[in-house]
Protein backbone atom coordinates (compact mmCIF):
# COMPACT_ATOMS: atom_id res chain seq x y z
CA UNK A 1 0.00 0.00 0.00
CA UNK A 2 1.07 3.66 -0.93
CA UNK A 3 1.31 5.64 2.21
CA UNK A 4 -0.29 9.36 0.62
CA UNK A 5 2.34 11.35 2.86
CA UNK A 6 5.06 9.16 0.96
CA UNK A 7 3.97 9.49 -2.69
CA UNK A 8 6.46 11.89 -4.27
CA UNK A 9 5.36 11.62 -7.97
CA UNK A 10 3.25 14.67 -8.59
CA UNK A 11 0.74 14.95 -11.59
CA UNK A 12 2.61 16.75 -14.36
CA UNK A 13 1.29 20.00 -15.40
CA UNK A 14 -1.57 20.99 -17.37
CA UNK A 15 -0.66 21.13 -20.82
CA UNK A 16 -3.71 21.09 -22.83
CA UNK A 17 -6.23 24.13 -24.05
CA UNK A 18 -8.57 24.17 -21.63
CA UNK A 19 -12.15 26.02 -21.91
CA UNK A 20 -12.66 26.57 -18.11
CA UNK A 21 -9.91 26.17 -14.84
CA UNK A 22 -8.61 23.01 -13.71
CA UNK A 23 -7.31 22.92 -9.96
CA UNK A 24 -6.88 26.59 -10.60
CA UNK A 25 -5.69 29.20 -7.02
CA UNK A 26 -9.46 29.34 -6.42
CA UNK A 27 -9.46 25.68 -5.54
CA UNK A 28 -9.42 25.27 -1.69
CA UNK A 29 -5.22 24.83 -1.48
CA UNK A 30 -5.69 21.23 0.37
CA UNK A 31 -8.00 20.03 -2.55
CA UNK A 32 -6.00 21.01 -5.22
CA UNK A 33 -3.76 17.76 -5.46
CA UNK A 34 -6.62 15.55 -5.20
CA UNK A 35 -8.18 17.38 -8.16
CA UNK A 36 -5.25 17.56 -10.04
CA UNK A 37 -4.80 13.52 -10.02
CA UNK A 38 -8.56 13.37 -10.91
CA UNK A 39 -8.05 15.74 -13.97
CA UNK A 40 -4.87 14.17 -15.29
CA UNK A 41 -6.42 10.67 -14.48
CA UNK A 42 -9.14 11.30 -16.63
CA UNK A 43 -7.13 13.65 -19.16
CA UNK A 44 -4.51 10.67 -19.04
CA UNK A 45 -7.43 8.20 -20.34
CA UNK A 46 -8.84 10.55 -22.83
CA UNK A 47 -5.85 11.14 -24.73
CA UNK A 48 -4.92 7.27 -25.19
CA UNK A 49 -8.62 7.38 -26.69
CA UNK A 50 -7.92 10.41 -29.06
CA UNK A 51 -4.00 11.21 -29.41
CA UNK A 52 -1.42 9.87 -31.14
CA UNK A 53 -1.12 7.18 -34.02
CA UNK A 54 -2.38 4.12 -31.75
CA UNK A 55 -4.76 1.71 -33.65
CA UNK A 56 -8.43 1.38 -31.85
CA UNK A 57 -7.40 -2.28 -30.28
CA UNK A 58 -4.10 -0.55 -28.70
CA UNK A 59 -6.11 2.51 -27.73
CA UNK A 60 -8.36 -0.46 -26.02
CA UNK A 61 -5.59 -2.60 -24.10
CA UNK A 62 -4.28 0.49 -22.60
CA UNK A 63 -7.84 1.75 -21.43
CA UNK A 64 -8.38 -2.03 -19.84
CA UNK A 65 -4.69 -1.40 -18.56
CA UNK A 66 -5.95 1.53 -16.80
CA UNK A 67 -8.83 -0.28 -15.14
CA UNK A 68 -6.46 -2.97 -13.94
CA UNK A 69 -4.58 -0.05 -12.37
CA UNK A 70 -7.66 1.85 -11.20
CA UNK A 71 -8.77 -0.99 -9.23
CA UNK A 72 -5.48 -2.28 -7.90
CA UNK A 73 -4.99 1.63 -6.60
CA UNK A 74 -8.76 1.36 -5.00
CA UNK A 75 -7.56 -1.49 -3.00
CA UNK A 76 -4.57 -0.49 -1.61
CA UNK A 77 -1.88 -2.49 -4.35
CA UNK A 78 0.33 -0.87 -6.47
CA UNK A 79 -0.42 -0.31 -10.14
CA UNK A 80 1.90 -1.17 -13.15
CA UNK A 81 4.75 0.72 -14.00
CA UNK A 82 3.26 2.05 -17.21
CA UNK A 83 1.54 5.35 -16.07
CA UNK A 84 3.21 6.28 -12.27
CA UNK A 85 2.90 10.00 -12.78
CA UNK A 86 -1.19 9.14 -12.81
CA UNK A 87 -1.75 6.69 -10.72
CA UNK A 88 0.47 7.03 -7.51
CA UNK A 89 -1.38 10.60 -7.00
CA UNK A 90 -4.57 9.13 -7.66
CA UNK A 91 -3.97 6.49 -5.14
CA UNK A 92 -2.98 9.29 -2.35
CA UNK A 93 -6.56 11.08 -3.27
CA UNK A 94 -8.17 7.91 -3.19
CA UNK A 95 -6.88 7.05 0.11
CA UNK A 96 -7.22 10.56 1.68
CA UNK A 97 -10.58 11.54 0.19
CA UNK A 98 -12.23 7.98 -0.77
CA UNK A 99 -12.80 9.13 -3.77
CA UNK A 100 -15.81 6.35 -5.19
CA UNK A 101 -14.07 4.24 -7.67
CA UNK A 102 -17.21 3.58 -9.57
CA UNK A 103 -17.36 7.20 -11.05
CA UNK A 104 -13.33 6.91 -12.04
CA UNK A 105 -14.12 3.49 -14.01
CA UNK A 106 -17.32 5.61 -15.97
CA UNK A 107 -14.73 7.33 -17.01
CA UNK A 108 -12.74 4.52 -18.51
CA UNK A 109 -16.21 3.26 -19.54
CA UNK A 110 -16.53 6.19 -21.91
CA UNK A 111 -13.55 6.79 -23.85
CA UNK A 112 -13.36 2.87 -24.70
CA UNK A 113 -17.24 3.56 -26.16
CA UNK A 114 -15.41 6.66 -27.85
CA UNK A 115 -12.80 4.33 -29.29
CA UNK A 116 -15.31 1.89 -30.48
CA UNK A 117 -17.54 4.19 -32.15
CA UNK A 118 -15.10 6.01 -34.13
CA UNK A 119 -13.27 2.76 -34.99
CA UNK A 120 -17.00 1.59 -36.23
CA UNK A 121 -17.74 5.31 -37.63
CA UNK A 122 -20.73 5.12 -35.61
CA UNK A 123 -22.62 8.24 -34.20
CA UNK A 124 -25.12 8.38 -31.70
CA UNK A 125 -28.95 7.77 -32.42
CA UNK A 126 -30.87 10.12 -30.40
CA UNK A 127 -30.46 12.90 -27.09
CA UNK A 128 -31.14 9.98 -24.81
CA UNK A 129 -28.08 7.63 -26.06
CA UNK A 130 -26.11 10.78 -26.27
CA UNK A 131 -26.97 12.13 -22.63
CA UNK A 132 -26.27 8.54 -21.40
CA UNK A 133 -22.34 8.95 -22.68
CA UNK A 134 -22.32 12.43 -20.95
CA UNK A 135 -23.49 10.82 -17.56
CA UNK A 136 -20.38 8.66 -17.75
CA UNK A 137 -18.13 10.96 -19.99
CA UNK A 138 -18.99 14.24 -17.78
CA UNK A 139 -21.24 14.01 -15.06
CA UNK A 140 -18.37 11.82 -13.40
CA UNK A 141 -16.16 14.83 -12.92
CA UNK A 142 -18.68 16.69 -11.29
CA UNK A 143 -19.56 14.34 -8.92
CA UNK A 144 -16.33 13.78 -7.51
CA UNK A 145 -15.67 17.69 -7.08
CA UNK A 146 -18.70 17.94 -5.04
CA UNK A 147 -17.74 14.84 -2.83
CA UNK A 148 -14.36 16.53 -2.29
CA UNK A 149 -16.21 19.55 -1.09
CA UNK A 150 -18.39 17.60 1.06
CA UNK A 151 -21.46 18.61 -0.60
CA UNK A 152 -24.14 15.48 -0.65
CA UNK A 153 -27.68 16.57 -1.43
CA UNK A 154 -29.47 15.39 -4.05
CA UNK A 155 -30.30 18.50 -5.64
CA UNK A 156 -26.47 20.13 -5.73
CA UNK A 157 -26.11 16.37 -7.33
CA UNK A 158 -28.63 16.89 -10.10
CA UNK A 159 -27.69 20.29 -10.53
CA UNK A 160 -23.90 19.24 -11.06
CA UNK A 161 -25.13 16.50 -13.56
CA UNK A 162 -26.64 19.11 -15.52
CA UNK A 163 -23.57 21.66 -15.23
CA UNK A 164 -21.26 18.87 -16.64
CA UNK A 165 -23.30 17.60 -18.97
CA UNK A 166 -24.09 20.78 -20.06
CA UNK A 167 -19.89 21.18 -20.68
CA UNK A 168 -19.77 18.04 -22.46
CA UNK A 169 -22.32 19.39 -25.14
CA UNK A 170 -20.88 22.60 -25.92
CA UNK A 171 -17.57 20.95 -26.44
CA UNK A 172 -18.97 18.86 -29.06
CA UNK A 173 -20.63 22.27 -30.82
CA UNK A 174 -17.63 24.03 -30.48
CA UNK A 175 -15.14 21.25 -32.32
CA UNK A 176 -17.16 20.23 -34.89
CA UNK A 177 -14.22 21.10 -37.18
CA UNK A 178 -11.85 18.90 -35.26
CA UNK A 179 -14.36 15.66 -34.33
CA UNK A 180 -16.16 15.30 -37.81
CA UNK A 181 -12.84 14.78 -39.95
CA UNK A 182 -11.43 12.77 -36.86
CA UNK A 183 -14.89 10.19 -37.60
CA UNK A 184 -16.33 11.56 -34.38
CA UNK A 185 -20.27 12.17 -34.47
CA UNK A 186 -22.28 13.44 -31.47
CA UNK A 187 -24.66 15.29 -33.12
CA UNK A 188 -27.78 12.64 -33.05
CA UNK A 189 -28.78 10.97 -35.92
CA UNK A 190 -32.95 11.91 -35.08
CA UNK A 191 -31.39 15.51 -34.61
CA UNK A 192 -29.86 15.69 -37.81
CA UNK A 193 -32.78 13.82 -39.26
CA UNK A 194 -35.04 16.52 -37.96
CA UNK A 195 -33.05 19.21 -39.28
CA UNK A 196 -32.86 18.12 -42.86
CA UNK A 197 -29.15 17.80 -42.13
CA UNK A 198 -27.56 14.66 -44.06
CA UNK A 199 -23.69 13.14 -44.08
CA UNK A 200 -23.04 15.25 -47.12
CA UNK A 201 -23.64 18.49 -45.15
CA UNK A 202 -21.43 16.95 -42.38
CA UNK A 203 -18.52 16.63 -45.01
CA UNK A 204 -18.43 20.11 -46.92
CA UNK A 205 -15.86 23.26 -46.46
CA UNK A 206 -18.88 25.13 -45.57
CA UNK A 207 -21.25 24.74 -42.69
CA UNK A 208 -24.80 24.70 -44.59
CA UNK A 209 -27.71 26.62 -43.37
CA UNK A 210 -29.69 23.51 -42.15
CA UNK A 211 -26.46 21.90 -40.37
CA UNK A 212 -26.33 25.48 -38.82
CA UNK A 213 -30.25 25.27 -37.31
CA UNK A 214 -29.43 22.05 -36.11
CA UNK A 215 -26.39 23.77 -34.31
CA UNK A 216 -28.20 26.52 -33.10
CA UNK A 217 -31.15 23.78 -31.32
CA UNK A 218 -28.21 22.04 -29.40
CA UNK A 219 -26.91 25.07 -28.23
CA UNK A 220 -30.44 25.92 -26.86
CA UNK A 221 -30.84 23.31 -25.12
CA UNK A 222 -26.70 23.53 -24.07
CA UNK A 223 -27.45 26.38 -22.75
CA UNK A 224 -30.92 25.73 -20.79
CA UNK A 225 -29.11 22.84 -19.19
CA UNK A 226 -26.52 25.23 -17.95
CA UNK A 227 -28.82 27.68 -16.44
CA UNK A 228 -30.67 24.96 -14.64
CA UNK A 229 -28.10 23.76 -12.86
CA UNK A 230 -26.45 27.38 -12.18
CA UNK A 231 -28.00 27.44 -9.01
CA UNK A 232 -25.43 25.28 -7.73
CA UNK A 233 -22.36 28.28 -7.48
CA UNK A 234 -24.09 29.29 -4.11
CA UNK A 235 -24.38 25.73 -2.71
CA UNK A 236 -20.31 25.05 -2.97
CA UNK A 237 -18.56 27.10 -0.59
CA UNK A 238 -15.81 29.53 -0.32
CA UNK A 239 -13.61 30.29 -3.16
CA UNK A 240 -14.71 26.47 -5.08
CA UNK A 241 -18.06 28.55 -5.23
CA UNK A 242 -16.19 31.08 -7.20
CA UNK A 243 -14.35 28.48 -9.40
CA UNK A 244 -17.85 27.30 -10.21
CA UNK A 245 -19.16 30.13 -11.65
CA UNK A 246 -16.12 31.10 -13.68
CA UNK A 247 -16.78 27.34 -15.14
CA UNK A 248 -20.78 28.02 -15.85
CA UNK A 249 -19.52 31.78 -17.01
CA UNK A 250 -17.32 29.97 -19.49
CA UNK A 251 -19.49 27.61 -21.08
CA UNK A 252 -22.23 30.51 -21.75
CA UNK A 253 -19.28 32.55 -23.22
CA UNK A 254 -18.36 29.72 -25.91
CA UNK A 255 -21.82 29.38 -26.73
CA UNK A 256 -22.13 32.73 -26.86
CA UNK A 257 -19.11 32.89 -29.59
CA UNK A 258 -20.92 30.15 -31.50
CA UNK A 259 -24.03 31.93 -32.11
CA UNK A 260 -21.41 35.20 -33.56
CA UNK A 261 -20.25 32.64 -35.71
CA UNK A 262 -23.60 31.77 -37.24
CA UNK A 263 -23.34 28.65 -35.64
CA UNK A 264 -20.60 27.39 -38.37
CA UNK A 265 -18.34 25.78 -35.85
CA UNK A 266 -18.28 22.56 -38.55
CA UNK A 267 -15.37 25.62 -40.16
CA UNK A 268 -14.29 27.04 -37.32
CA UNK A 269 -13.54 26.62 -33.54
CA UNK A 270 -14.12 29.27 -31.27
CA UNK A 271 -12.42 29.37 -28.14
CA UNK A 272 -12.17 31.85 -25.10
CA UNK A 273 -9.62 34.28 -25.01
CA UNK A 274 -7.39 36.20 -22.96
CA UNK A 275 -9.55 39.17 -23.30
CA UNK A 276 -12.56 36.91 -22.36
CA UNK A 277 -11.29 37.06 -18.34
CA UNK A 278 -12.63 40.41 -17.04
CA UNK A 279 -16.08 39.61 -19.04
CA UNK A 280 -16.25 36.09 -17.37
CA UNK A 281 -15.02 37.39 -13.79
CA UNK A 282 -17.63 40.94 -14.42
CA UNK A 283 -20.53 38.38 -14.84
CA UNK A 284 -19.69 35.59 -12.27
CA UNK A 285 -20.09 38.50 -9.83
CA UNK A 286 -23.64 38.99 -10.62
CA UNK A 287 -24.89 35.33 -10.37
Amino acid sequence: MVNPAQTDVAPAPVTHYENFPVASWLCPARLRAPIAAIYHFARTADDIADEGQATPAERLEALAQMRVDLHAVACGQSPSARWPEVFLPLQAALQAHELPEPLLADLLDAFSQDVAKTRDRLGYENQAELLDYCRRSANPIGRLLLHLYGVRDPRALQDSDRICTALQLINFWQDLSVDIPRGRFYLPWQDCAAHGVGMDDLHTPHASAALRRLVAAEVAQARALMLQGAPLVHQIPGRAGWELRLVVQGGLRILEKIEALDYATLTQRPKLQGLDAARLLWRSLWM
